[in-house]
């Protein structure tokens, strides 16, 4: 059975580091920009990488600018801003695109083990929804994200054990985190 740790991802320097470096840890692997309204998500998940962390869960964080050109900075530009704004702690990986053609393949396996689901409801969902529909209309079959800030949570097997939208409540992000973490 295919797991995360099957995978060959870039840091930030574009150096190849193989997610098994993860083995046996309980892991949130995120697609984030820097200009989205959904960016304030990078103070809890910071919260809870240092809080966390040394019960074994990690945060993988990966700059995307496929969504409205949200992450237009240089890899170093964004490591910048996180740090400095959100005091961001947790490994920053190269900026990927997660749809398409050129689509990182670990969101390629992400998507196909937890597909999306829906925003939810309500009016911001719904607008969201449309948005997201219209800007990932290009990438057809191959547009397994749907916006930013998308979470996978993977158990310490490496499996993929839920998918959290940017929508979701972060306060049940973290919960289910800590269920993992038991």
């Amino acid at each position: 059975m295919k797991t995360v740790y099957d995978f060959t991802v870039k840091d930030r320097k574009g150096e190849n580091v193989s997610l098994d470096r993860y083995k046996d840890k309980v892991l949130l692997i995120v697609n984030t920009a820097t200009g989205c309204g959904f960016t304030p998500h990078y103070e809890p998940l910071e919260a809870m990488y240092r809080d966390l962390r040394d019960k074994g869960f990690e945060i993988l964080d990966f700059p995307c600018n496929q969504f409205a050109n949200q992450a237009p900075g240089s890899a170093d530009e964004i490591q910048s801003f996180c740090k400095l704004k959100f005091g961001t702690d947790f490994p920053q990986f190269a900026k990927i695109d997660v749809n398409g053609e050129t689509a990182e393949p670990l969101f390629g396996f992400l998507a196909s083990e937890k597909p999306f689901a829906g925003f939810g409801k309500g009016l911001k969902n719904a607008a969201l929804n449309k948005f997201a529909d219209m800007n990932n209309k290009k990438f057809g079959d191959k547009a397994y994200i749907k916006w930013n800030f998308t979470k996978f949570l993977i158990g310490r097997d490496g499996t993929v054990l839920a998918r959290f939208e940017p929508t979701d409540d972060m306060a049940e992000v973290r919960k289910a985190v800590e269920q993992l973490l038991g």
